[in-house]
């Protein structure tokens, strides 16, 4: 049994517990939150404050961080990497490399395994890519997102001040979708591939209009798309923005030869961000427990990594029944 931590409880923390559940080969040993644990109410996990996270030490195989990318995880993934193997779902695209640089060299220093970037976007939709990319080399990769609730985005809403809660839905332009599977080749900026809407609830007092710029200026979130905000009352938010869908397309348009056109499209639509989510990050969770058992220690992302480490069922079976 894989002895697993989850590190924060908001809803991609529900949504790991959730996973654990269907999950025979991994134990859960509980939730370590920054609140008062008793003010935390799990599907049945035993909860803890973060203070005690360093007392089970020898209990735990890895912990999944459910923290946000835009300050939680900077600073926790490599802090509880100094002591435990990791997971995590860091999700801000441009900032990864450095994520993984500090990550890797306290795994390395500390002899353990930290696998970043974990879930659909980054993470399965990076493996994709990558597949589409060089089957078909001679062609484009378009990603679209959506529609649905952006949880990373949806968190750095929440944490401007003067904010009291947000939502944050990405919308793909099915326009452009379509040219593309037509045949059509196109130069597409960030603007033309996706719109984004926000709904925002105010703190008292807060200045809608400075707020607002804050929001469609975010650098590395809204600056480089067409962002409307609306700011609603929390009972709207509550009645018609808080369900989680979202999914999207890797579309790769590749050429075998002249006038051979070869299409790779994957596609993903989910009920729950956050659940699905959680799923991709207990597997790789297991992955996780491999190679430290294997003692391959450092950082990873999805690109390093074999199928067969996410799975419970061992390689033989698996040559026999899924190839």
């Amino acid at each position: 049994m894989t002895k697993i931590a989850i590190i924060g409880y908001g809803n991609l923390g529900r949504g790991v517990e959730r996973a654990l559940a269907l999950t025979p080969d991994m134990d859960l040993v509980g939730v370590f939150t920054r609140r008062a644990p008793e003010t935390v109410n799990t599907y049945g996990a035993k909860a803890y404050h973060m203070d005690d996270l360093l007392a089970k030490q020898g209990e735990i195989d890895v912990c999944i961080l459910c923290g946000g990318s835009a300050t939680d995880l900077p600073v926790q993934t490599p802090e509880i990497t100094k002591l435990f193997n990791t997971i995590d779902s860091f999700d801000t695209h441009a900032k990864i490399p450095e994520h993984f640089a500090a990550v890797d060299q306290v795994a390395k220093e500390n002899q353990t395994v930290s696998i970043i970037s974990t879930g659909w976007d980054p993470g399965l939709f990076s493996l994709n890519r990558l597949y589409a990319q060089s089957i078909l080399p001679n062609g484009n990769t378009y990603t679209f997102w959506g529609k649905g609730v952006s949880q990373g985005h949806s968190d750095a809403l929440r944490r401007i001040t003067g904010v009291a809660d947000a939502t944050q839905y990405t919308i793909p332009n099915e326009e452009i979708i379509n040219r593309l599977k037509a045949g059509e080749k196109l130069e597409l900026s960030t603007r033309d591939k996706h719109f984004r809407e926000c709904f925002v609830v105010l703190e008292a007092g807060a200045d809608a209009a400075a707020i607002k710029e804050e929001i469609v200026t975010m650098p590395n979130y809204f600056s480089d798309y067409d962002t409307e905000v609306h700011f609603i009352s929390q009972e709207e938010l509550n009645k018609n923005h808080k369900d989680m869908p979202h999914g999207g397309t890797v579309l790769h348009i590749g050429e075998t030869s002249e006038q051979t056109k070869q299409v790779i499209e994957y596609n993903l639509a989910l009920d729950s961000n956050p659940e699905f989510t959680a799923s991709v990050l207990v597997a790789y969770a297991r992955a996780g427990a491999r190679l430290a058992a294997e003692k391959q220690f450092g950082a990873y992302t999805v690109l390093d990594i074999a199928p067969k480490y996410l799975s419970p069922i061992d390689a033989e079976t698996l040559r026999k029944e899924l190839l």
